[in-house]
């Protein structure tokens, strides 16, 4: 700690991992404020499930315990606004999207970052499990120590005034360690579930959330001479590499969504080792390189293209308008348009862009 206590906003959604987040930092003498976001309720013209208000209480329970204050914050109407209005309209485009990183740059290290800022914060800190290191003022974005839960994916749009502002106290554990934690700590939370997918839909599928606001025409599905075997509801609701949803024969090899025909209306499925899952390169628009300006030259380093998908050796092409190709040393499975391709070195992650 420095002379001067630092004072931290955590957000705190009242699970185990930002619990521990700010109980860590608490130990460690910061001043720390609880932040619950409010970025969702349930909405009559939506199927969506939201439990905000179990969470909140939650974290309420988290932060007595701590001793520290909570406040509440309300971003909703920006989280529709700029966080599931573009995910409406990356389905409706047939592209699929990754809401949870715009959620985490324009809300958690948006919005809430500016709320800190005017509580007269020095940071933000999450319960991500990732790191930042400052060097020569250039902030660097880290992977985690616990690999299957490196959450850089879902941050690499963050920028340098973002990451500046960031804490990530969870990057050296493992999420075995941050459970024990918990329990050390005798949080609340120490032995509640964790939450997965995107939190707005809760435990309706996609599908059902998006019908009554992504338009989508039906069609048929065929394999890749052609042949129809099937039908579908729209091409909106699937992404490639998707083995469910649509109706084929039964018995025999499974199928899997391989490429969108977006004039003719047609699914085209294909067989899991089919060439047409398979990308020896794929295209990325707007890319962010998250500690420096795109560079002059080729870049090799590793790519992936999914959370939690193997990193792949790769060659990086930037272009001038911003773009880049970014060509595999191996065949990757599944490119899906829409979602993004994130590079990285070993250790750091250099930034990334959504696919075309």
């Amino acid at each position: 700690m420095q002379e001067q206590r630092k004072k931290i906003l955590v957000g705190m959604s009242g699970g185990v991992d930002s619990s521990v987040t700010a109980a860590l930092l608490v130990r460690e003498g910061y001043e720390v404020i609880g932040g619950y976001m409010r970025n969702w309720s349930d909405g009559k013209e939506e199927n969506g499930v939201c439990t905000w208000k179990t969470d909140r209480r939650d974290a309420q329970r988290v932060a007595a315990h701590l001793g520290i204050p909570l406040m509440t914050f309300d971003f909703e109407a920006q989280y529709r606004a700029e966080v599931v209005q573009y995910l409406y309209d990356e389905y409706a485009a047939g592209r699929t999207p990754n809401p949870d990183v715009l959620c985490n740059r324009q809300i958690k290290f948006g919005y809430f970052l500016d709320a800190a800022k005017r509580l007269g914060c020095d940071a933000v800190a999450t319960g991500h499990y990732a790191g930042v290191h400052v060097a020569d003022t250039v902030a660097h974005l880290l992977r985690a120590k616990d690999d299957n839960k490196d959450q850089t994916y879902f941050l690499h749009q963050l920028n340098q005034e973002q990451l500046r502002h960031a804490l990530f106290p969870l990057q050296p554990y493992l999420k075995s360690e941050v459970r024990d934690l918990a329990r050390e700590f005798d949080l609340p939370t120490a032995e509640r579930k964790e939450s997965m997918g995107i939190c707005f839909v809760g435990r309706v599928p996609i599908k059902d959330f998006l019908q009554s606001n992504v338009a989508a025409t039906p069609g048929d599905v065929v394999l890749e001479d052609g042949t129809r075997i099937g039908t579908h509801d729209g091409l909106q609701f699937f992404t490639i590499g998707q083995r469910h949803g649509f109706t084929q024969p039964g018995g025999g090899e499974p199928y899997y969504v391989a490429a969108k025909n977006l004039t003719t209306g047609q699914l085209i499925v294909a067989p899991r080792e089919s060439e047409l899952l398979l990308s020896n390169s794929v295209e990325v628009s707007k890319m962010h390189w998250i500690s420096s300006t795109s560079p002059a030259q080729s870049l090799r380093c590793l790519a992936r293209l999914r959370h939690r998908a193997p990193l792949a050796s790769c060659t990086v092409d930037p272009h001038e308008d911003g773009s880049a190709t970014v060509v595999f040393d191996e065949p990757q499975w599944g490119a899906a348009p829409g979602q993004f391709c994130v590079l990285y070195t070993e250790q750091e992650c250099l930034g990334g862009g959504p696919i075309r």
